[in-house]
C-alpha cells in the first residue's frame, strides 16, 4: 500500500509468499515447544491505561487487497509448501508470528486480531477470544485450579458462574469454592487458605446488585498469599480497567456491551502472556484442549464494533444516570452507583476511567416479583420503553427480574446472601430514541402501575 506509512499505526506483518517457506528473521513464536510465546507485549502500559487511546494505538489490520477493513480468514485448516514446515509447526518452531498457521482451533489470524484489540482495551499483555463468556470463565478457572483446588469468590455473581462454582467444578473436578461478601475484606482474607486457594474471583461491578469491588485492595490481599485475581468486567468495559487496578486476569462476555447488537455470543480472556501461553499449550492448555473456538466471521464482526464501544458506553452511562436520578425522585428504590447515596459511589468515582460515567445498568427494586413483573409488562407492552429479555448492552433497553431469571441458579438463601430481592428489576439502558421520549414512556408506565394498584 503506497499510503500505509501515512496512517502512522503499527501495521500487520507482510504475508508470506506461496513459494518455499523462509525461516530466517524474527523471533520464534514458540520460544519453547512446551511454552509457546502467544503474543508480544501490548503497546499499552499496565500502570497508566486509557482504553480509548490504547485501542487507537493497536495494530490496524488492512484487507488483503488494501481494504481499510481486514479480510476474514475463514479457513479451518492451512496449507504448507513443504512437508518439513508442518513438522516444525507441530514441534513448536514456527507459528503465527511469522504467519504460519495450522488449524483454526489453535490460532486463526482474524481471531488473533480481535485478541489484540481486547488486550488493548483491558491493558493486558495478551488476550484470547472464545465462543462464549462462560467458556472463557470456565477455561481460566480450570487452567489455574487443579483437582482439590480452592477458589474464594464473591457471593454476588452471574447465576451461571455461581452454578459453575457451586455445582459443576466441585462435582467434576473436586474444586471447591468459598463465597464471601466481597465488600468485607477481612472475610476475604480469612477465607483464603494458604497454599490451597488458587483464585480470588469477583465481578468488577456485580450482577445484578451493582456492587463495586475494591479491586486494588482485594488484589493486595490475594497477592500477599500468592493467589491469582480473576475479574469479570462484563458490566463495565471502558468504565473500569481491572488490570490497571491490580487484577491478574480479566474475563468478558463479549456478547454484552462490547458486541452491542444482541446477535453474537462470545467471550475473552485477557491477562499475562504467560497465562495465555499456558492455556494454548498443546498438552495441557484448557483453551487448546477444550476447544471453545471463536468463529473467524464472528471475530471480524466484533473487531468492527470495538472502535465505537467508547461512544456507546458513554451514552449508555449518561442515560442510566439520568433515568436513575429521575426515578429516585419519584420515590422508587433505585440502585445505581452513579447516585450519591449508593454505598460504592465514591469508590467507583475513584477507580473508574474518567468520562465514561458509572455504568449502563441500573436496578429498580419493586419489592415483590408480582409487582416487578407487572411493571415490566407495562413498560414493554403498553408504553414501549424496552423489552423483557435477559442479557445487556443492547441499543434498546432490556429488563428482567433477576431472581427468577439470570440469578435463578441460586436458591432463596443464596439470593438473600447476595442481596437479590424478589422484586429486583435489572435494566440495561439503551440509547435509541431521545431521552425525553424514553422518560415519558417511563412516567406513563409508573402512572399505569399506580392505577393498577388502586383497582
Amino acid at each position: 500500500m503506497a499510503d500505509a506509512k501515512s496512517v502512522n499505526l503499527p501495521l500487520a506483518s507482510k504475508k508470506r509468499s506461496s513459494g518455499p517457506e523462509e525461516f530466517d528473521g524474527g523471533d520464534d513464536f514458540y520460544k519453547n515447544p512446551k511454552k509457546p510465546s502467544f503474543l508480544p507485549p501490548s503497546s499499552s502500559s499496565w500502570g497508566d491505561h486509557d482504553p480509548a487511546a490504547a485501542l487507537a494505538s493497536a495494530r490496524h489490520e488492512f484487507g488483503e487487497h488494501g481494504g481499510v477493513n481486514m479480510s476474514i480468514e475463514a479457513s479451518a485448516t492451512f496449507t504448507v509448501m513443504e512437508p518439513e514446515t508442518m513438522r516444525r509447526m507441530f514441534a513448536g518452531e514456527l507459528g503465527p508470528d511469522r504467519d504460519f498457521f495450522v488449524y483454526s482451533r489453535h490460532f486463526n489470524p482474524t481471531v488473533l486480531n480481535l485478541g489484540r484489540q481486547m488486550a488493548a482495551l483491558e491493558g493486558t499483555e495478551a488476550a484470547y477470544c472464545t465462543a462464549s463468556g462462560m467458556s472463557a470463565i470456565s477455561s481460566v478457572l480450570l487452567q489455574l485450579c487443579s483437582s482439590g483446588g480452592h477458589i474464594v469468590a464473591s457471593r454476588t455473581l452471574y447465576g451461571g458462574t455461581h452454578a459453575l462454582l457451586t455445582h459443576f467444578l466441585s462435582r467434576a473436578c473436586g474444586i471447591t469454592t468459598t463465597f464471601v461478601d466481597i465488600r468485607d475484606h477481612d472475610s476475604v482474607r480469612d477465607a483464603i487458605v494458604q497454599g490451597r486457594t488458587k483464585v480470588l474471583y469477583f465481578e468488577s461491578m456485580s450482577n445484578p446488585t451493582l456492587t463495586v469491588a475494591n479491586t486494588p485492595v482485594l488484589a493486595g490481599i490475594a497477592h500477599e498469599k500468592g493467589v491469582t485475581v480473576v475479574v469479570d468486567n462484563t458490566f463495565a468495559p471502558m468504565v473500569l480497567s481491572p488490570a490497571k487496578l491490580g487484577a491478574d486476569v480479566v474475563v468478558h462476555s463479549i456478547s454484552k456491551f462490547i458486541s452491542g447488537g444482541a446477535d453474537i455470543i462470545a467471550g475473552a480472556v485477557c491477562g499475562p502472556a504467560s497465562l495465555v501461553n499456558s492455556m494454548m499449550d498443546l498438552h495441557q492448555g484448557a483453551l487448546m484442549l477444550l476447544g471453545p473456538t471463536m468463529n473467524a466471521k464472528v471475530a471480524f464482526e466484533l473487531s468492527e464494533r470495538i472502535p465505537h464501544l467508547g461512544l456507546r458506553m458513554k451514552e449508555h452511562c449518561r442515560r442510566a444516570l439520568t433515568f436513575a436520578q429521575r426515578l429516585k425522585g419519584t420515590g422508587l428504590k433505585v440502585v445505581y452507583p452513579g447516585l450519591e447515596d449508593h454505598p460504592d459511589h465514591d469508590l467507583l468515582a475513584s477507580l473508574s476511567n474518567k468520562e465514561y460515567g458509572f455504568g449502563g445498568i441500573m436496578c429498580v427494586d419493586m419489592g415483590t416479583e408480582e409487582k416487578a413483573n407487572k411493571f415490566m409488562h407495562i413498560l414493554q407492552n403498553q408504553t414501549q420503553f424496552g423489552f423483557m429479555a435477559v442479557s445487556l448492552g443492547y441499543y434498546e433497553t432490556l429488563m428482567s427480574c433477576s431472581g427468577s431469571s439470570t440469578s435463578s441458579e441460586m436458591n432463596e438463601e443464596e439470593q438473600q446472601l447476595a442481596g437479590i430481592s424478589p422484586g429486583l428489576v435489572r435494566m440495561s439502558i439503551g440509547y435509541v430514541g431521545t431521552v425525553e421520549q424514553r422518560w415519558g414512556q417511563l412516567e406513563k408506565a409508573l402512572s399505569k402501575l399506580q392505577e393498577h394498584g388502586k383497582n
